[in-house]
């Protein structure tokens, strides 16, 4: 999938309408604003912080079992018995569950799910699952697992997808390990764009394997009353999980109910239901009883989602004034061996974030032996970023030209991936600008060039990026209700995956009644009681949510007013609210207590409907960033120090400031892990299985990794035509230029360019030596 258009649905993993509700025209941007904007601590910080939010695994019914999973230890092997005898003996054990094991009478109508799906008996990567146990409590359960019994035959794997399209490669799926037809784009002429340039450089370039593993395991419980199920699960969308859910188990949407009121992280690969979600439902069936099913992190890192590892080869053509005349780009990635995903939008960037008419790219998705690839914070744009961004600083040496400079020569004022229609704003100028003068870019690099040899060298280094997909767009359903008392409540369908989206929306309802955040009650991601939302992922939550949010209590006031303005005897255009009071301007002012309103309290309450109406026609609405990064290297060990960062991002209005920065700096430590510590190793040669499958192994950056002094700089267009309320997302372009920045800071310090993930010391002092002609 690399269409732009595709780019927000696949993220969402839901279909979304053709005709959505009509935009109010009636609402006028925002001026100054009393409430939107301020860096307000989260309306549910106290919960979080005290343990007193429940989250799907803190979860406890009457009469609860725990569920588990065996899975595969090979990564390609067929199941050919399951002896579960041994195990649904044992005491404390209700359920026992495989494609081997017969079906009671509750489960036989799902027979083929359990067979061909759940416990399909062909294995294709190490994790996939074979069986699974109820038990009184979970240690009954993992002893329950120990005691299954599994026969395989154990097939020859490929575990690396640079070999997987060799001839004597094993076949992952049948047809062969090219998921389809390699994929093409191009515009101009690019071999008439190669020959005007001035330099033409080539490089290849690769990302590993990076994992997703939330702070929260995966997981949820089930329950089922009578013909109906509720799921309690950690998700980023419960309508997606209720979808899905629900047509694996045959029964209507009505019947099932997914809630979500607390998470802690997702980046994507909680964006759908997964099979342990099935498989819980499945086990609450048979027993009769609640099911507690959450997986443990070895199988989070195995078997839930990853970004895909990538390679990429850049030939790119440039004048001397810095104008790009030619890109051409091929990539390879893989999805694992369960689905397609290895390419998605890994070439977007080099369609669009330049000025380039001449542009060919290939992106070829591969099988391999290994776990599925689910979104990850912007998928395909930190591998796309990672050669470009580097190529970018490898031509401006070549051409003699500043690195800020020569991206400045090419900054695009239409999306040239879309057939050039114009952005609603183009803030890539601003972002390197104000972002370089911020950082003090210059004064920093002509003090490094002046310091004297020494093994430890400072560098500085800069990226750009854009997200495809920020803008936001329908369905999206908001209800505000103001009652009697002058309480306010907000119903809305979107989770809360730890980014502060709850504490946003009670801003957005606060700046248009008139009150204080915390005095809104909310509502959140629960199907049985909130309205439709999309999931909450591809940086499109708060520009998707908000303006529908903003709608409904824009409905909630007009009504407001119209009432008081008949008990007040006032025009209600001469109306406001403040502080909880009606307020009439004019030569005779005078105010009211909402709760004092006659006509409120003989209705009970006003209640607000607002709608999420269209994307600007015509217009694509995308946000910017610039980074830029100071590293400390030592040269004789390749230790690398970050000593400080800066993001500047055009994401439209901030309508929190402090979930913001708080977005940008999380999203630059990921991007570090990224580049500095994170990849997923398979033992390729001889077992096909992850050599590092938990935290103690996989590196994920610590506070030690990453800088003290970290900024951010939000550049606001007053982008009105992107929304209503004119944000953008940030959650993904916050983490898309880090590793390359780095990479170039290193660059800098060094001389030495390291073109694959991640540059730990070990890869850094090898290339070192090697610049230095050195065995």
């Amino acid at each position: 999938m690399n269409d732009p258009k595709e780019a927000l649905y696949y993220i969402d993993g839901v279909d979304v309408p053709e005709t959505p509700p009509a935009r109010d025209l009636d609402q006028e941007p925002w001026g100054e604003t009393t409430v939107v904007g301020k860096p307000l601590p989260r309306v549910d910080g106290y919960e979080r912080v005290s343990g007193t939010a429940v989250y799907p695994a803190d979860m406890s019914l009457p009469r609860m079992l725990y569920g588990a999973i065996l899975r595969c230890p090979h990564p390609n092997a067929v199941v050919r018995s399951v002896d579960t005898s041994a195990a649904a003996a044992m005491s404390g054990v209700h359920v026992v569950m495989s494609g081997f094991t017969p079906s009671s009478r509750a489960l036989q109508a799902h027979r083929q799910l359990i067979e061909s799906n759940l416990f399909n008996p062909h294995c294709r990567h190490e994790g996939e699952t074979v069986a699974a146990v109820a038990a009184d409590n979970p240690y009954r359960a993992q002893d329950a697992l120990r005691a299954i019994t599994v026969e395989y035959d154990v097939l020859p794997f490929v575990a690396d997808e640079r070999r997987a399209l060799e001839p004597d490669a094993p076949q992952v799926r049948e047809g062969g390990n090219q998921v389809s037809d390699t994929q093409q784009y191009q515009r101009g002429d690019i071999e008439q764009g190669f020959v005007e340039a001035d330099v033409v450089l080539e490089e290849d370039y690769r990302c590993e394997c990076e994992i997703h593993t939330p702070m929260e395991l995966h997981g949820c419980v089930a329950q089922w009353d009578g013909d109906s199920l509720t799921l309690w699960e950690s998700t980023q969308g419960v309508y997606n999980v209720q979808a899905q859910a629900a047509a694996a188990l045959g029964v209507p949407l009505s019947k099932v109910r997914v809630v979500n009121r607390y998470m802690g992280g997702g980046f994507g690969s909680k964006l759908a239901a997964g099979k342990y979600t099935v498989i819980a439902a499945l086990l609450a069936k048979e027993a009769a009883r609640p099911v507690k099913l959450v997986l443990t992190r070895e199988e989070t890192l195995l078997a839930v989602g990853n970004r895909p590892p990538s390679n990429m080869h850049l030939k790119v053509g440039v004048k001397r004034d810095g104008t790009l005349t030619a890109i051409q780009f091929t990539g390879t990635g893989t999805g694992g061996s369960q689905q397609a995903g290895g390419t998605s939008l890994l070439d977007w960037i080099v369609r669009d974030l330049y000025v380039c008419p001449n542009v060919r790219t290939e992106t070829t998705d591969i099988y391999i032996n290994a776990g599925p690839a689910r979104p990850f914070r912007a998928p395909g744009h930190p591998q796309c970023s990672w050669a470009l961004e580097q190529m970018m600083d490898a031509l401006a040496q070549a051409i003699d030209m500043d690195p800020v400079e020569l991206r400045l020569r090419n900054i695009p004022t239409v999306s040239q991936g879309r057939n050039n229609i114009p952005y609603t704003t183009t803030g890539l100028r601003a972002c390197l600008e104000e972002g370089a003068r911020s950082f003090e870019w210059q004064q920093t690099k002509d003090a490094i060039t002046t310091e004297s040899d020494s093994h430890i060298r400072r560098g500085i280094g800069v990226a750009s990026g854009l997200w495809v997909a920020g803008g936001g767009g329908p369905p999206s359903t908001a209800i505000v209700k103001i009652y009697a008392d002058g309480s306010v409540n907000l119903n809305m369908g979107a989770s809360d995956i730890g980014t502060g989206t709850k504490t946003v929306m009670a801003m957005v309802v606060a700046e248009e009644l008139a009150i204080a955040p915390g005095d809104v009650q909310i509502e959140w991601a629960d199907t049985g009681s909130t309205q439709y939302a999309t999931g909450s992922g591809g940086s499109k939550t708060v520009p998707t949510e908000s303006p529908a949010v903003r709608a409904a209590a824009i409905d909630v006031k007009a009504q407001l007013l119209e009432l008081a303005a008949g008990e007040m005897e006032v025009d209600a255009s001469l109306l406001s609210l403040a502080d909880g009071k009606v307020v009439a301007g004019g030569d005779s002012p005078k105010e009211v207590e909402i709760s004092a309103l006659r006509s409120l309290r003989r209705r009970g309450s006003v209640t607000g409907i607002g709608y999420r109406g269209p994307n600007p026609s015509g217009k694509a609405v995308n946000p910017f960033v610039a980074q830029f990064c100071e590293v400390e290297v030592n040269t004789r060990t390749g230790e690398v120090n970050i000593l400080r960062f800066l993001g500047a991002h055009d994401s439209g209005r901030v309508l929190n400031l402090l979930t913001y920065r708080n977005q940008v700096f999380g999203g630059i430590t990921m991007g570090i892990g990224y580049g500095m510590t994170e990849q997923r190793v398979l033992d390729v040669d001889q077992t096909g299985k992850m050599a590092n499958k938990n935290w103690h192994d996989y590196k994920l950056p610590t506070a030690l990794d990453v800088p003290a002094d970290m900024t951010c700089l939000p550049i606001d267009l007053n982008d009105t035509e992107a929304n209503t309320t004119g944000a953008k997302g940030i959650g993904e372009p916050a983490t898309i230029p880090t590793a390359p920045a780095v990479a170039n800071a290193i660059y800098n310090a060094t001389g030495v360019r390291v073109t694959g993930t991640p540059i730990d010391p070990t890869k850094l002092v090898s290339a070192l030596a090697a610049a230095r002609g050195e065995d």
